[in-house]
């Protein structure tokens, strides 16, 4: 999986807040000055934030603790402990982030506008004692001390966020797709597997965007974790709709669309409800177009386009159909 990552489990700890300082003021002409110990630093904060660049979560398995620095005390000369510096997250869109003893969902980037989450606030600085001062407590040799940090164990897990999701065995021509309609640029090459972590891409026509992901290949059985398996079935539950590459140059295409339905109903009986559109894929070594009319008629009822990304043909009527797919209202 060449470092793709999609769920890491995390420690992290705010700051402890600084102890407040017990002081008096000393001069060579004020024998007796009165208190002014300093208030301790506040302890930094936990802080995710959202950095589009990054595509999983392996930076989170590198380094699994993260914690926020400490609040200085305070000193003489009501001195303020300085402020201890935050630690800031970094995840990409799509992250959710659990309670790893619970499960429950503390927060969900993928539905959230901000791009920035504070969970943890550092605990507040201690007072130095010239707050306790009064005209009975004229000396006072009490300070308060820094609150305590929080601590807490996270999951965190990514999911991939598109309108459309790309459905297809290995080599049928989703990576190559992807990039004649959108500004992705994957790995593209003629073996199985290229694609080792899903892809996104931007298609914009119509002055609509659709965000595709190019999932990589299924096999029979991915449904029961083998090849690639659930790790990347799970990315396509949050799309609008399915677009399903059959490639017509394979000796059982006619098959193919059965088996990756059936591998997506036993992952999710949810995901085979999507709406979807069939493209017969390799269309420029379909010359007499029998083999796309054998995969129209074999599949009734269902939404069956042919495409050649070698003659670049009929991509407006699929980029037409994807709009569709992504109940984007088409703007002539």
């Amino acid at each position: 999986m060449e470092g793709f990552v999609d769920e890491t489990t995390i420690e992290v700890s705010s700051g402890h807040g600084g102890a407040g300082c017990v002081s008096f003021r000393r001069e060579k002409f004020v024998p007796f000055g009165g208190p002014d110990g300093g208030d301790g630093g506040r302890g930094g904060d936990v802080i995710f934030q959202v950095k589009d660049n990054l595509k999983t979560l392996a930076h989170l398995r590198m380094r699994r603790v993260y914690k926020a620095q400490n609040g200085l005390p305070g000193g003489g000369s009501k001195m303020h402990g300085r402020d201890g510096e935050s630690a800031y997250i970094a995840v990409p869109p799509g992250t959710i982030i659990r309670d790893k003893a619970t499960g429950a969902v503390l927060h969900d980037f993928s539905s959230a506008q901000d791009p920035q989450w504070l969970y943890l606030e550092g605990g507040r600085g201690g007072q130095g004692n010239w707050h306790f001062r009064s005209s009975k407590h004229q000396a006072p040799r009490y300070a308060q001390p820094g609150m305590p940090a929080q601590e807490a164990t996270l999951t965190v897990e990514l999911n991939i966020i598109a309108d459309l999701g790309f459905v297809g065995f290995p080599n049928a021509g989703k990576s190559t797709l992807l990039t004649l309609l959108t500004n992705a640029t994957p790995k593209v090459a003629p073996y199985p597997f290229t694609t080792k972590i899903p892809n996104l891409g931007v298609m914009r026509v119509y002055d609509q965007d659709v965000v595709l992901a190019d999932i990589p290949g299924i096999i029979e059985g991915a449904s029961q974790g083998l090849g690639l398996g659930i790790q990347f079935l799970k990315h396509i539950a949050r799309t609008k709709g399915l677009v399903f590459l059959i490639d017509l140059s394979e000796e059982n295409y006619l098959e193919s669309f059965k088996t990756l339905l059936d591998e997506l109903k036993d992952f999710s009986a949810d995901l085979a409800l999507k709406p979807r559109v069939v493209l017969g894929s390799k269309a420029d070594l379909d010359e007499d177009g029998s083999l796309l009319d054998g995969l129209k008629k074999s599949l009734p009822g269902e939404t069956v386009l042919g495409v050649s990304s070698f003659f670049r043909d009929k991509l407006d009527d699929i980029r037409r159909e994807f709009l569709r797919l992504a109940e984007k209202e088409i703007i002539l």
